[in-house]
Order: C-alpha cells, then sequence, then structure tokens
C-alpha cells in the first residue's frame, strides 16, 4: 500500500522567532497544553524544559547531567560496530512476545530513560504530548501523530522481557558506526576509548561508505530507533516511508540538527529528512509535567493503530 503525503514546507526557526512574538495555550483533547502561536502558524518551542533548564543543554549543573554524561560516556565506549551487528541479528528474530501496539504503549510506563536531560517522567506520557502537539498543527496527517505515538516503543528493550539491555544500548542520541566519529557528537571525547577508533577502516570521513550511499546501507548505533524501525517494517505496517524514516533516525541528532554525515544521503532520505526535522520540533518541545488524559485520546489512537498495523505484532 502505497500513501502519497505532501512535502512540508520548512520555516527555518529564525523565520518562526520573527513571526511570532507571543504564545497563547490550545488545549487538546487529553488535557494537554501546547503553545499555540497567534498567528496560527504553527508550535512555538517553550524555552526551559520541566526542570528550569534550556532544552538539551548538557552542561547545566545537576544530578541529572552528571547522570546523563556518564551515560554517554559508556554508550560511545561500549557501542561498535560489530556489536551493533549482533544486537540487528538477534533482535531482528522477532521472538521476544506478541503484543498490539497499544500493550506496548502501556509497557512503557516501566521505563525512564537515563539519557534524557530534559525529562524523567514515564515514556507513556512522552508519547502521548508528543502525538497530541502534531495532531493539532497537523491535524490531516495522521500516519504522523501515530509516529509520534509510537516512536519510542523500542525503548521496551529496557524491559527485562525483552533482554534488560543497559541503558547505553537502548536510548540517547546515535550515530553512524563503520566511519570516523564526528565532533558533532554529544560528548565526543569519549569516542576515544571505543575500539573502532583504532580500526584504519572505521576512522576516515566516509569509512566503509560512500557519498550517496543511503542511510539504509549505513550502520547505526543500536538502540530503540533501530529495534522499532524493524519490528515496524517486519510486521508489514502500511506507514509511509517518512514515517519508518522519523522511527528510525529520531535520535540521529548529529545528522539532522547539526548536519553531519550529509554525505550519505540519498534523494529519498533527503525528501524524509524534512518531515524529521518537523516531528524533531515536537519530539523536544512537547515534553512537559502536564499529564494528557490517556483514556480521553484512547479510542483515537486506537483507530490510528488499526488503520496502519495489524492486531497483533511480533516483538
Amino acid at each position: 500500500m502505497t500513501i502519497l503525503i505532501e512535502k512540508p514546507e520548512l520555516v527555518s526557526q529564525a523565520d518562526s522567532h520573527n513571526l511570532v512574538e507571543k504564545t497563547t495555550e490550545l488545549v487538546l483533547d487529553g488535557g494537554f497544553p501546547v503553545p499555540k502561536s497567534l498567528s496560527g502558524d504553527g508550535f512555538l518551542a517553550p524555552e526551559i524544559n520541566s526542570f528550569g533548564n534550556s532544552f538539551r543543554d548538557y552542561n547545566a549543573e545537576s544530578e541529572r547531567q552528571k547522570s546523563v554524561e556518564e551515560f554517554y560516556r559508556q554508550q560511545h565506549i561500549n557501542q561498535t560496530y560489530d556489536f551493533v551487528q549482533k544486537m540487528r541479528e538477534e533482535y531482528s528474530r522477532l521472538n521476544r512476545m506478541e503484543m498490539s501496539i497499544w500493550e506496548c504503549c502501556e509497557l512503557l510506563n516501566e521505563v525512564v530513560d537515563d539519557s534524557d536531560p530534559d525529562l524523567d517522567e514515564p515514556q507513556i506520557q512522552h508519547l502521548l504530548q508528543s502525538a497530541e502537539a502534531i495532531r493539532k498543527d497537523y491535524p490531516n496527517e495522521d500516519w504522523l501523530h501515530l509516529t509520534a505515538l509510537i516512536h519510542d516503543l523500542g525503548k521496551v528493550l529496557l524491559l527485562p522481557k525483552f533482554g534488560g539491555l543497559p541503558q547505553w544500548a537502548v536510548v540517547g542520541d546515535t550515530f553512524p558506526l563503520g566511519c570516523a566519529f564526528d565532533e558533532a557528537n554529544i560528548h565526543h571525547k569519549y569516542f576515544k576509548e571505543n575500539p573502532d577508533c583504532n580500526n584504519p577502516n572505521y576512522n576516515t570521513k566516509n569509512g566503509i561508505y560512500s557519498d550517496g550511499c543511503g542511510l539504509d546501507n549505513v550502520t547505526i548505533s543500536w538502540g530503540h530507533d533501530d529495534y522499532m524501525y524493524l519490528v515496524a517494517k517486519e510486521n508489514g505496517t502500511t506507514l509511509p516511508s517518512a514515517g519508518l524514516f522519523i522511527i528510525r533516525y529520531h535520535s540521529l541528532y548529529p545528522l539532522h540538527k547539526e548536519e553531519a554525515y550529509m554525505q550519505f544521503l540519498n534523494d529519498e532520505d533527503v525528501e524524509n529528512l524534512k518531515w524529521l526535522r518537523i516531528f524533531n520540533k515536537y519530539d523536544l518541545y512537547s515534553k512537559s509535567k502536564v499529564p494528557v488524559d490517556v483514556e480521553k485520546v484512547k479510542p483515537y489512537y486506537l483507530s490510528l493503530i488499526e488503520k496502519y498495523f495489524p492486531a497483533k505484532l511480533k516483538w
């Protein structure tokens, strides 16, 4: 099944700030308030996170900051090309359990992401906050609402029934393996202890890849992004390619925020990246201590799940 979607119109951050100087709140069906521009031009990102700091501020002095940095130290040392190949081989079997998308959403009540400097709430609230914010601004793109709801479901890898992987193997910013670690990666200094740094095949700009090879041919650090992509793809989702691209690469911040590794993109990647950059601001800036009324929005999201996924999936 092919779904046609209109190409998004991108607005620069500078233009966005020029358009809107004041905000009001719009309360969605779930009771979750999101910023809304007076001119109706779309989501306006707040300036501070739920801890009172700037979003993605990895240098803010706090106990949270210290634990986040330690997380990235372990991630950068342990995520190697060979490790990712082993994880993809093991988890592509999808032999852990069978359950619906919504059952997986409920499992995320047990998960807190140690890599996130902006929020320490259970993950199901982040999923619904992101989805509801997008739903407000893009009411006709139901595939994008559902993509927001499910983009982090791969974090169930942290739970014992899915192998109980360590946080550094599940969450956090992702990055390519098999080529040099670009300085755009957060806490880049810790990569010097990664064994791949000593492999001459991996420590040049392109490494084992070529310009325009396509991100599908680039090995990205293992985590919830790649796992959920495998689950969706192998279970026959009818989400458009942009939705699968968002799921698989939403944590690849060096690419979509810093424009590192752009040489690997093919034409389809370039088009899908436009949607990922739109999605990203909702993924980041909708995080709030104000909860969504889950039962009130549940019927809408169940209808989307039924539209794009089978009733039960292999995980």
